[in-house]
């Protein structure tokens, strides 16, 4: 007797084993589970100006680092006869900084370089921060001194943590009217470079950033000054006037350490400014754009050439169609012409399309058929007769398509994605049954063939399931894991309980 568990137990594995690997897939490759999710790109290009002292020049521009909410997608740069290089550095409380440097031996009057970078916004993504060092007191003179530790006296009791004592001293800073010690020292020093050193001044890590605010169709943009607060091991963003910045992934950090944006050496006026437009594009596109051989999936089809990959299309629906083949045959009782002859046929309806692969195959069948039963009055052995069969379904599609072509239908074309041998053999068997068993059994076959195939066509062929069967392989070992239950199913068809109708 068998006993279900380790049946269970196989087919729990498969299930889990495909689900968490397409998880995997959608978080850690971006892979839509639906066709057809949009996602939203920001392009922003970045304006160098400045004019060249007829000599070498050097520019050097503060490029954005890696950070949460935001997948860098690509970046290049626009500069007509300059040299180009983008590194990192690493500042003291060890985050990336990067930055891109144009050179170039000489150069004069006014000169443009342009920085362009494509970002996607994606709320799952997470960069490590790493933990800065304890800033050390800055260095204060009178009367600056006595006005931060006044101001710091008056903040710190109304506070609980770092955050709150970041947003106490904001408010200090923009109450109305000002306190004196707030406008001397907001006199010396701007609002977001107060905060830092009076955070500092506490034993806070703080930080002066610029930050660009993602906006749709802005141009000759530049940075907003605002400050980050380390807290709970991780940075929060706050602006320097209103306080705590609830929508921070409308703004992308752009300088964080480094001590500036733009420095430029054997030129003068240098400026930069930011334009900032957003589109709208598939998330799949998005996904398979970042696909490169050392990040690709371990197994991915996207790594594959294109022609392989429009082949795979195809044959990654096979298992969808002999889930629904083992279905209708073993649970519904529907008979067919051969196990696995719907799937083949509904294999060639996607490249047909159902109505004309019908017409098609009903056609060839029924000729077939005809010629079938002259070539059985001469007696031939079983391979002459296929191979006779295999050439005269050769000229029958051939004829379809020629005569299809004259009248201008040029549906009747796609009757040459029908396998030509696996026709032949089909006009083969039914004609065993037709002589065996009747032309009945041959219409139920026939006719539960093309049931089955135009139920296998209609699934393959929606877009939700191509789009899974080649974005996620993993899902066929869930697909084996249901064939192998109905594979152990032993009970009546549901075509069988007709019989029972009169035991009620």
């Amino acid at each position: 007797m068998n006993r279900p568990g380790p049946l269970l137990l196989f087919v729990t594995i498969l299930l889990i084993l495909g689900i968490v690997s397409a998880q995997f897939r959608h978080n850690t490759y971006q892979v839509p589970f639906l066709p057809g999710e949009q996602q939203t790109v920001w392009q922003i290009e970045a304006k160098l100006k400045f004019f060249a002292e007829d000599g070498p020049v050097q520019a050097i521009l503060t490029l954005p680092p890696e950070q949460s909410n935001f997948r860098f997608l690509s970046e290049n740069t626009a500069s007509s006869g300059y040299g180009i290089k983008i590194d990192d550095i690493s500042s003291n409380d060890k985050t990336q900084q990067r930055l891109a440097r144009w050179s170039k031996r000489t150069a004069s009057g006014a000169q443009t370089l342009y920085y362009k970078l494509e970002i996607s916004t994606d709320a799952e993504r997470r960069v490590e921060a790493i933990p800065p060092e304890i800033p050390g007191k800055p260095v204060w003179d009178e009367p600056y001194l006595t006005a931060a530790a006044d101001l710091l006296a008056i903040a710190y009791p109304k506070s609980a943590d770092s955050l709150t004592l970041a947003e106490t001293l904001t408010q200090l800073l923009h109450n109305k009217p000002l306190d004196q010690n707030a406008a001397l020292l907001l006199s010396k020093y701007s609002a977001p470079e107060l905060l830092a050193r009076l955070l500092a001044n506490a034993q806070v890590a703080a930080r002066h950033v610029k930050a660009l605010a993602l906006e749709d169709g802005r141009r000759r943009q530049s940075l907003t000054d605002m400050l980050e607060v380390w807290q709970d091991d991780t940075w929060h963003l706050l602006d320097p006037i209103s306080g705590p910045t609830a929508k921070s992934e409308q703004l992308l950090l752009w300088q964080t350490d480094s001590p500036f944006l733009l420095e430029v050496s054997g030129g003068s006026r240098s400026r930069v400014s930011f334009s900032v437009i957003s589109q709208t594009r598939p998330a799949l596109e998005l996904s398979a754009q970042e696909v490169n051989p050392e990040t690709a999936p371990v197994f991915s089809l996207y790594s594959l050439p294109i022609e392989e990959q429009s082949m795979f299309k195809l044959i990654m629906l096979l298992p969808v169609g002999a889930l629904v083949v083992v279905f209708m045959r073993t649970m519904i009782g529907i008979k067919t012409s051969g196990t696995f002859m719907p799937v083949l046929i509904a294999m060639s309806f996607l490249q047909t399309k159902l109505v004309p692969g019908l017409i098609s195959f009903l056609l060839v069948i029924s000729v077939g058929l005809m010629i079938r039963t002259y070539l059985s009055l001469l007696n031939l052995l079983l391979v002459a007769r296929i191979a006779a069969l295999v050439i005269v379904v050769i000229g029958i599609i051939s004829l379809v398509s020629v005569v299809s072509y004259r009248l201008g239908l040029i549906g009747g074309l796609t009757i040459t994605f029908f396998p030509m041998i696996i026709l032949a053999w089909t006009i083969e068997r039914m004609a065993i049954i037709w002589e065996e068993e009747g032309p009945r059994e041959v219409f139920i076959q026939g006719g539960g063939s093309l049931f089955v195939a135009t139920l296998a066509y209609l699934l393959m062929d929606q877009a939700l399931t191509r789009h899974l069967a080649f974005n996620f392989p993993e899902i066929h070992l869930c697909i084996l894991a249901l064939i192998v239950l109905i594979g152990r199913y032993t009970g009546y068809r549901l075509s069988e309980l007709y019989r029972f109708a009169d035991m009620k």
